[in-house]
């Protein structure tokens, strides 16, 4: 089932208490959000699904609009996870990576609806979780942006669940940045923020050779103390950068506070290489004079079997997290 605000809010304290993270994929096409929805069945798990700028306005979805993108793919992505086969795994539509001159108009959009119409019925399209990109921004930036998240939701009296971040690749966030950025938006909006994105010593990409030897779950567990000390409650890290993190560091870090494991390199390569092997193992069928080119050229050949090969690699992925059997352990 695709979670409200909410419900997400209550799903990642959820993850919290019960010591592991749920997998957050950045999905890029409709056959990856349906491999990622049947791994999380198969293992019983919350997934994460999220979007960057680049899926937004890509191809598969806002074909360079990025607000028809966010709608394309929440109705694509609501429809799935209410289904009879996902209803009963908890599903967050999370923005991810969203910064640029576009970055507010979006996540407003994203915050307060977006309205789709069929015939004469019409329903609101919202976002589960949102974040946006604070790499290029100073922390007054990134502070009055959050704020402004914040007064969308109030606006259109709706609810909103937040992930903040500070600049996270290649250093450790210092304290008093986190006590700067996190303490300024609880002040005025308390109780929004449920993730918190603090730079642990990894990087985005395929940019470790040594799996990340500076990372130490002792930096996960001094910004959960220091998240207590200044709201007061509980509130879970989002690790971004884990691929190339050995899985002891991550089912570490899921145990000790991280509860949102960023997932998109390795994902992509994964998908990537399925199909690479395909299309090679496949080619001669692919010639038209073949009698099966046409069921082999079709988007459910390559799909099917990218399918096969990627899946359980995601399941992998969850049950290091912890992840497995939680789904049938939270209750809305």
């Amino acid at each position: 089932m695709l979670l409200s605000p909410t419900q997400s809010r209550q799903l990642l304290n959820h993850a919290f208490e019960q010591g592991y993270a749920i997998l957050a994929v950045n999905a890029d096409s409709h056959a990856a959000v349906s491999d990622c929805l049947e791994a999380a069945l198969q293992a019983d798990a919350p997934i994460i699904i999220e979007t960057s700028l680049w899926q937004i306005k890509g191809h598969s979805y806002g074909l360079g609009d990025p607000i028809l993108g966010v709608a394309r793919y929440l109705a694509d992505l609501m429809v799935l996870a209410n289904s009879e086969r996902y209803q009963r795994i908890p599903v967050i539509y999370h923005t991810d990576h969203i910064k640029g001159i576009e970055t507010m108009d979006i996540l407003k959009a994203a915050i307060q609806g977006i309205d789709a119409r069929f015939h004469d019925q019409a329903i609101r399209l919202s976002a589960s979780t949102i974040s946006l990109d604070a790499s290029d921004l100073s922390e007054e930036q990134n502070i009055a942006h959050m704020l402004q998240l914040c007064q969308f939701a109030a606006e259109a009296g709706v609810e909103v669940t937040l992930e903040m971040e500070s600049a996270v690749d290649d250093r450790i966030t210092p304290a008093e940045e986190t006590e700067k950025l996190i303490g300024e938006v609880e002040k005025e909006y308390p109780g929004k923020i449920a993730l918190w994105a603090p730079g642990v010593g990894t990087q985005h990409g395929f940019t470790s050779d040594d799996g990340y030897a500076g990372f130490q779950t002792k930096t996960i567990e001094d910004n959960v103390r220091l998240l207590q000390q200044i709201t007061g409650r509980n509130i879970g890290i989002a690790l971004h950068g884990s691929t190339g993190l050995p899985n002891e560091k991550l089912s570490s870090a899921a145990k000790c506070g991280v509860t949102k494991v960023n997932w998109s390199s390795e994902s992509l390569y994964f998908r990537s290489m399925a199909a690479k092997q395909y299309y090679t193992e496949y080619a001669e069928k692919l010639e038209r004079q073949h009698p099966e080119w046409k069921n082999t050229a079709m988007d459910n050949g390559v799909a099917s079997f990218v399918s096969r090969v990627y899946v359980p690699k995601v399941v992998e992925r969850i049950k290091v997290l912890g992840g497995e059997g939680m789904a049938g352990r939270f209750e809305i």
